[in-house]
């Protein structure tokens, strides 16, 4: 059994971990893309009209987002990553995961 939210998804467990190994101004830079992407999405959606979106947080999302605001995980003291990570957090989970395998994919190349 999965402990942690992002045990789940490989990707996501991959993209943390690379998240984890970069220095602070690596991380900046790119919580700053990710927020940007997510608008992007988000905006995409809402253009979509025809297409309904299921958006569903699921308990252990939910719990992160708890989590995140009690700066329990190291993620959460970064204040430009933890912004990050709430923004993705209220994605449908196939964006979310998307974005987690390109995190996993850019910085392999």
């Amino acid at each position: 059994m999965n402990r942690r939210w992002y045990d789940s998804n490989e990707h996501t467990q991959k993209a943390l971990s690379i998240l984890k190994d970069m220095n602070e101004d690596q991380r900046r830079i790119l919580s700053r893309d990710l927020t940007n992407v997510v608008r992007q999405i988000k905006e995409m959606h809402l253009e979509d009209e025809d297409e309904e979106q299921e958006i569903s947080l699921g308990i252990d999302r939910v719990l992160g987002l708890y989590k995140i605001s009690n700066s329990r995980r190291w993620y959460d003291k970064v204040s430009v990553l933890s912004y990050a990570m709430k923004t993705m957090s209220t994605l449908p989970k196939e964006d979310f995961y998307n974005i987690m395998e390109g995190i996993t994919s850019s910085v392999s190349a």
